[in-house]
């Protein structure tokens, strides 16, 4: 597929759209995990705000030009219920990818000597422990095994691609007015993290999760990054994946075709990247909370 100038354009846009939600997502992870008194022990709202507040800064950075996919999940619930292309599905996941590496190189570059102290004081080291990892990618929580993180994943996701859609639909006149959605958007982002957050670090995006994991592997966590514990590196990658496929159906199935305007004026198909209103939606986003 030919590279113009339009689709680089894009593609750079879905980079710097992950570049972002990383940069502000997995800093706040290490504010939270780092310091001893955390600034975010007892106010983990603020790390869900931080978190969601990273996707609606994103958004309104990168919208108009790709319209602030950010997140795999999105870009395929897109390919297959909104008309977005299968030939640039593949190019948007790899900037999204790339966004994330990059966004962890930031924020190893702002955080490396405190990772260290952290490690030096705990006696942990990166390759055997893991010190510090929960600063870029996600784990299971307590009690929380690979499979049903695998569970909690696709749910997560599900919810945040079915909010995505209803928030996008033209035909939606309750969803915000104007460029607000992007708000919305990232609200909804933290209100997952703050109602699940726990149970696996909340990914709910193969790239805000893959692409720290995959700059870690390089920079000296190797078999805790990549495979992981437990194997557990795929499970960020396909939870979402097919959780984006069940929200973006649950809501052609059960909300869209009872929209008041659809059930008088059938809507044309549209080639717009993101939404039939061409309003930005989400990303990423997910979180690291440990």
């Amino acid at each position: 597929m030919k590279i113009d100038k339009k689709l680089l354009g894009e593609l750079i846009a879905e980079m710097v759209a992950v570049f972002i939600i990383i940069l502000f997502g997995d800093s706040v992870a290490a504010m939270y995990t780092l310091y001893d008194p955390s600034p975010y022990k007892t106010a983990y709202w603020g790390v869900c705000i931080v978190w969601g507040l990273g996707v609606t800064i994103a958004i309104y950075v990168t919208g108009a030009v790709s319209g602030t996919h950010a997140n795999p999940a999105v870009t395929i619930a897109l390919a297959t219920f909104r008309g977005f292309s299968w030939k640039k599905t593949p190019l948007y996941i790899v900037a999204q990818v790339l966004g994330g590496f990059l966004g962890a190189a930031a924020v190893y570059a702002l955080f490396s000597p405190v990772i260290d102290h952290f490690n030096e004081v705990h006696h942990f080291t990166r390759a055997l422990d893991g010190g510090a990892a929960g600063v870029f990618f996600t784990h299971p929580g307590e009690a929380v095994t690979p499979m049903h993180s695998l569970l909690v994943q696709t749910i997560l996701t599900g919810m945040l691609v079915f909010g995505i859609f209803a928030i996008t639909c033209e035909y939606n006149t309750m969803a915000p007015q104007a460029n607000s959605g992007a708000l919305i958007i990232g609200l909804l982002v933290a209100t997952i993290g703050a109602s699940a957050g726990y149970l696996d670090a909340w990914a709910i995006n193969p790239a805000r999760d893959f692409g720290p994991r995959l700059f870690c592997y390089f920079a000296g966590w190797g078999p805790q990054a990549l495979p992981a514990p437990q194997n557990y590196w795929w499970v960020p990658v396909l939870g979402p994946t097919l959780g984006g496929l069940v929200g973006g159906g649950a809501y052609y199935v059960l909300i869209r075709p009872f929209m008041p305007e659809r059930l008088v004026e059938p809507m044309a198909p549209t080639p717009v990247v993101l939404t039939e209103t061409a309003l930005p939606a989400e990303r990423f986003g997910a979180h690291s909370h440990s």
